[in-house]
């Protein structure tokens, strides 16, 4: 059975609303929850961006069941891969095993805060796989000392490790990067359904392993409220991440999207109440091999009604597939 998760949308809301929201997705039902890690939202209507580890660290104190996961930190810019190592085992043990890490090459959008520019992709590709070779090596306890073609570590070691070290997921978008994803990765991360993103992930060295989706929804009882609302803070989903991971800021995203139309939009993200068009929607990720898909809501404000949806007619529904 596929597993249904939920996002904590740090775009959309503030960081005490996201501990409760998360808490109120781990009572609905939800198997597992994912949150985004940046330092700005892709539009100014979104409004917030706070530190994604520090939620993540009071919602593992405010939780208990409910899985935890970064999607995605991106572990080369602002944050280097040893801190990042060190966060994600504490994390872990504060979480008495329920984190899992989610790797990215990451977007200028946030990394470009630290002035250090903004690479190419295949760089940033290089990067993602070097940062993530140091990390295994933080986690398994070595005392590292690495000089590569991107990073230097110095003596580094964690000196508060997890029974288990957090499994290690990183996004794919390509046949390189799901080379990289089947030899460094514990668990496959995209956001579209694309089957030969599984096949190539599983040719490398994923067989067997978890592949994690994302969708965005828009629930409302008003179906053309929900439009407006998608259209208002989500209409840049629609651009790829080509695209997306290349535009500096909020602005940019702007008046990149600014010919996208509300139908256009409601064209791609299901809006409104009907349970069976989100169905639909998850079920091209299923039929490409998908293990797990964290649904978006749309509105940080919007979290209560949908999650309330969610657990007495949308969750029972994908239940089913």
């Amino acid at each position: 059975m596929v597993q249904i998760g939920y996002t904590m949308m740090t775009e959309q809301a503030g960081p005490r609303q996201l501990v409760d929201h998360v808490v109120r997705a781990e009572r609905a039902g939800f198997d597992f929850s994912v949150t985004s890690d940046h330092y700005f939202p892709w539009l100014d209507s979104q409004g917030h961006a706070p530190y994604a580890w520090s939620v993540l660290g009071a919602a593992a104190q405010a939780t208990e069941r409910i899985p935890l996961m970064t999607y995605v930190t991106c572990p080369t810019t602002r944050y280097h891969p040893a801190v990042v190592a060190q966060k994600a085992a504490t994390l872990q043990i504060l979480s008495e095993g329920r984190f899992r890490l989610g790797l990215g090459s990451g977007e200028n959008l946030n990394e470009h805060v630290t002035g250090e520019g903004w690479p190419a992709a295949h760089v940033r590709l290089e990067k993602l796989e070097e940062a993530a070779e140091i990390i295994r090596s933080l986690f398994a306890g070595e005392n590292v000392n690495h000089h590569g073609a991107h990073f230097d570590v110095t003596n580094a070691r964690l000196w508060d490790l997890p029974d288990a070290p957090p499994p290690i997921g990183i996004a794919v978008s390509g046949d390189r990067s799901c080379e990289v994803a089947g030899h460094l990765a514990d668990v496959m991360i995209a956001t579209e359904p694309r089957p030969e993103l599984v096949s190539a992930f599983e040719r490398h060295g994923g067989a067997g392993k978890p592949k994690v989706g994302q969708l965005p929804i828009c629930y409302d009882t008003d179906r053309d409220a929900a439009v407006a609302r998608a259209h208002d803070q989500f209409r840049w989903f629609g651009s790829g991440w080509p695209v997306n991971s290349e535009l500096p800021g909020p602005a940019a995203f702007a008046h990149a999207t600014e010919f996208v139309r509300p139908e256009d939009v409601a064209g791609s993200i299901p809006c409104g109440d009907d349970v069976q068009a989100v169905v639909e929607a998850v079920r091209p990720y299923v039929d490409a091999g998908f293990t797990e898909i964290a649904l978006v809501q749309i509105g940080g404000d919007h979290q209560e009604p949908y999650l309330e949806w969610a657990e007495h007619k949308l969750l029972p529904a994908l239940r089913e597939l």
